[in-house]
């Protein structure tokens, strides 16, 4: 043995094998770096592997008998001499060294320049998928391959996937009897909403299994650029299937980092069966076209399809959330929580920021999902907009409007997006900008109740009592959830101008709709209302029994900071405060600032007035809620620091959006922001600014009436 390794030595064999490899190896990586670049056929590249493998074996079997000489090539038993020093010798070895190097050198450098972090981001990018050709007969598929691909393009961060249930309403414009949006109707879409791309699916029988093709078609012209086709062998493979083709449709779209680690990975369904999958589709569809109590039982059916299936545990508790069910919505996020294994990384950031805002309120553990969810997508116009509503929930009304006119630029004619920013104008206290863009809203979709909120709010900001009740009228006018919200409205309107029997009779009203649709959270706002127009007219038996009644609807912290006010109202300091400190106990910051704005009102009330303006400091610094400067003012104004006390008022006049609804929850609270006047009026008073404390005064016997306590007490210090 020892014998043919020294004769492999002598006829070079090792050396020339290092030498070939060396540079088989340079030419690999810099061919598969510039072929792609020349639009080159991946067989190519694949050759010239295959070409360089086969070739190794021939070049060790020449190396053996061949010899590179001055006279040409020749056996190795008859050369005598060489054009260049004896491959063995010192020189040759650094020459094969060098090169061996070399090709270490490029190979490294290439593979880290070429992942996906250096490769050019291609610009956004909007795709309308119109519903597939389903040819098989088999109606499981329907619905359900078009969300497959969409989760699977998605995983693209330059991908907007417009929403089939928007394209269904803008058809339904255009064509009021279509009910499937095929693909002409999605290309016609796609030129009146400039759309960049339409794709259009079909999928059929092919022998025992499936075939499955996607074309790509430009949105402004209709010309097909691309089309990308693919088999399963049986139902269970179809979505992973039509994932894999939402890998290859990303390529033909400038994704460059497919296939490079996780940012390139393509996500796909995660539903144990195509079954579960459809129903999560059917439950989607009903949620987004305003059908919440339909989508939950198909979102029942997929969950119970699959009791791992994370996507439609989120979906059917954020839409028992939006129905005021609280407790079954609480208990479904802490399952879907519990199943992020099984969950897209995209879905998994939404399901987790959607949980720490509806669940546990830790708007700033929100705020870093949702900003790591659009810093790794940036066309994720759910991302863009639950992250709005994080920094709305922060009071960062100006951050919220940020992200609200980002997402507004992704989708620029969503008009639930559109709903939103109006909503941020508004706490942001920019009414007539809150009325116009709200406004236009109701103009493109006239079902769109919240819309009218904005414009009842900048009604009343303005003095314009007929407008806002206008405005609630009309979102009363658009069915049984704007019923309710305006019926809230009307009552707030009523307590703000101290109607208080008035405001009963109306909530009565309203809590029997609410309890008959199962409301928890609509009932719960409307009992505390019906609590503080009791507690007005000197009922309080009736106050606080509606102040249970609130609390066995939904014990949450609106609920407790309400309660604690009206109990103090009552003189039942001992209630008020085991609710304050039980709020000043719990994690979330806005909580304990509540619970430090009770404790600190119970130590203004009691002359420790010290400790009350310490209390309120730390409030605020946990949390700088408008009720906070609110009730800041009266305690430096029973201490005695009236400046203090006008510049706190100031504040909160100015910020008198935040008023609009005080608990960030879009149920209206105007009528906390009735006694301002009468306030701003005792700190003007006792800082000598005469003219202006009765001009305060006036505004606020002009709207309660000479009845009010507040205004008996105005008329007196008007007159002393």
């Amino acid at each position: 043995m020892n014998k043919f390794f020294r004769e492999l030595r002598r006829r070079e064999v090792f050396r020339t094998a290092g030498i070939y490899l060396g540079v088989c190896w340079i030419l690999i990586e810099v061919a598969n770096v510039f072929l792609p670049t020349f639009d080159a056929p991946d067989w190519m590249l694949r050759a010239l592997i295959i070409v360089t493998i086969v070739g190794f074996p021939i070049m060790l079997v020449l190396a053996w008998f061949y010899d590179v000489t001055s006279h040409g090539i020749a056996v190795q038993a008859d050369a005598t001499d060489t054009i260049i020093a004896p491959l063995g010798s010192r020189k040759m070895d650094f020459v094969v060294i060098g090169i061996l190097s070399v090709a270490l050198l490029v190979s490294v450098y290439l593979n880290v320049t070429r992942g996906p972090g250096m490769n050019e981001v291609p610009e956004l990018v909007s795709i309308l998928i119109a519903d597939f050709d389903n040819q098989t007969g088999d109606a499981v598929f329907d619905g359900s391959l078009e969300q497959a691909l969409q989760i699977g393009l998605e995983s693209a961060p330059f991908v907007n996937t417009y929403q089939r249930s928007t394209a269904l309403g803008v058809l339904s414009q255009i064509q009021p009897d279509a009910t499937r949006l095929s693909e002409e109707s999605a290309r016609l879409i796609a030129v009146r909403e400039g759309i960049d791309i339409v794709l259009a699916g079909t999928i059929k029988p092919d022998g025992g299994g499936y075939r499955i093709e996607v074309r790509v078609f430009d949105g402004a012209t209709g010309e097909e650029t691309a089309d990308e086709n693919d088999s399963a062998n049986s139902k269970l493979e179809v979505l992973q299937v039509v994932g894999g083709i939402s890998g290859d449709l990303r390529k033909d779209l400038g994704d460059a980092s497919v296939g490079y680690g996780t940012e390139g990975s393509v996500e796909t369904f995660t539903a144990a069966s195509i079954e579960a999958a459809r129903d999560y589709t059917l439950a989607q569809e009903l949620a987004r076209a305003g059908k919440p109590e339909e989508a939950i039982g198909y979102y029942a059916s997929a969950v119970e399809k699959d009791p791992k299936f994370g996507r439609a545990l989120s979906g059917w508790a954020l839409t028992l959330f939006d129905l005021g069910r609280t407790d079954e919505a609480n208990a479904l996020w802490e399952r879907a929580i519990a199943q992020q294994g099984m969950m897209t990384d995209r879905e998994r950031l939404r399901t987790l920021g959607l949980y720490y805002m509806a669940v546990s309120k830790n708007y700033e553990k929100a705020i870093e999902s949702y900003e790591s969810l659009v810093t790794n997508y940036p066309a994720d116009g759910a991302g863009h907009n639950n992250l709005a509503v994080a920094y709305f929930s922060t009071l960062n009304f100006e951050r919220a409007m940020q992200e609200g006119l980002r997402v507004l630029e992704i989708y620029p004619n969503r008009i639930f997006y559109m709903q939103n920013f109006s909503l941020y104008a508004m706490y942001a206290g920019k009414f007539d900008l809150a009325e116009a863009r709200g406004r236009e809203v109701i103009e493109k979709d006239p079902s769109r109740f919240y819309a009218w909120l904005p414009v009842a709010i900048a009604a009343l900001s303005r003095g314009d009592l007929p407008g806002a009740e206008s405005a609630y009228g009309s979102m009363i006018a658009t069915g049984d959830r704007g019923a309710s919200l305006g019926n809230l409205g009307l009552a707030d309107m009523a307590l703000y101008r101290g109607r208080n029997s008035e405001a009963i009779e109306l909530l009565r009203q309203g809590i029997a709709a609410d309890q008959a649709a199962g409301d928890q959270r609509s009932t719960a706002a409307k009992y505390i209302a019906m609590a503080e127009a009791y507690a007005a007219l000197g009922d309080k038996g009736n106050s606080i029994q509606s102040i249970d009644a609130a609390q066995n609807a939904n014990v949450g912290m609106v609920e407790q900071v309400t309660a604690a006010l009206l109990y103090l109202q009552f003189g039942d300091t001992s209630r008020a405060a085991e609710i304050g400190n039980a709020l000043h106990q719990q994690l979330q910051p806005q909580s304990r600032a509540y619970g430090a704005m009770i404790l600190g009102i119970i130590d203004s009330e009691a002359g420790r007035h010290a400790a009350a303006l310490d209390r309120f400091r730390t409030a605020i610094d946990l949390s700088d809620f408008w009720l906070i400067r609110f009730h800041f003012g009266q305690a430096y104004l029973a201490a005695g620091s009236v400046a203090e006390a006008l510049d706190e008022f100031t504040i909160s006049q100015n910020r008198r959006g935040e008023a609009s609804a005080l608990f960030l929850d879009d149920l209206p609270t105007w009528r906390y922001f009735a006694t301002m006047p009468y306030w701003l009026g005792r700190a003007q008073q006792d800082l000598g600014m005469a003219d202006a404390a009765r001009q305060s005064y006036q505004a606020y016997i002009a709207l309660r009436g000479d009845d009010d306590p507040l205004a008996r007490d105005a008329h007196q210090r008007i007159a002393d």
